[in-house]
């Protein structure tokens, strides 16, 4: 089967990308690695001894990230309802974070412990009706604000991909109720065209 022009035009800006071709070069399981990168030197969010939880994980790139910034020293725990290659460092939850039961399963796995950093870059599949996406992707971004509401240390981070568009101005508002510090990020490796941004929620309001 031939490929669409759509796919071609794709494929070659996705094997000349600078960032695909040094998560390549640098052993790095995608180039998303690059966005939390950059976003951690800035924000230094990582922290030996804490414990990280990355929503959405799979292939690995930001638990990757995270794992080797930690160095042996704290806790990385992945999510993604796709499987994912094991990662040295990282412990790997094969679920949909929207069913209870999975949720359960990565409280149980935390033991009490509380979250230093909360990861989510989950994505819904895209059915390319514009509304309809829009209310996944923040309906996922809510329910990763929920467990940071009810996981993280009070000094804790909470780093979240979002789109702009219907509700995410209401979203805004819940992220500034729950942390005393709210921003955006819009890192160098992330595609112009694309209109994901990331939302940097600090510190627990009491």
């Amino acid at each position: 089967m031939k490929r669409s022009r759509t796919s071609n035009a794709w494929l070659r800006e996705h094997v000349n990308d600078p960032y695909v071709q040094r998560a390549r070069a640098e052993g790095y399981r995608s180039r998303a690695s690059f966005k939390l990168m950059e976003i951690d030197e800035r924000d230094r969010l990582i922290r030996q001894g804490e414990v990280v939880v990355d929503l959405g994980a799979t292939p690995g790139g930001w638990s990757q990230v995270a794992a080797r910034r930690m160095q042996g020293k704290g806790r990385v725990i992945a999510l993604d309802l796709l499987e994912m290659e094991s990662l040295q460092g990282v412990d790997f939850i094969l679920g949909d974070f929207r069913e209870p039961e999975v949720l359960l399963r990565l409280e149980t796995m935390l033991a009490g412990d509380k979250v230093g950093l909360v990861l989510s870059d989950m994505a819904p599949n895209m059915s390319g009706i514009l509304l309809s996406d829009q209310a996944r992707v923040m309906h996922l971004a809510e329910l990763g604000l929920e467990f940071s509401r009810n996981w993280l240390k009070p000094d804790g981070a909470f780093l979240v991909k979002v789109f702009q568009g219907y509700g995410y101005e209401d979203f805004v508002r819940e992220m500034k109720r729950v942390f005393k510090s709210v921003s955006s990020r819009k890192p160098d490796a992330s595609r112009d065209r694309s209109a994901e941004l990331y939302l940097l929620g600090k510190g627990l309001k009491a």
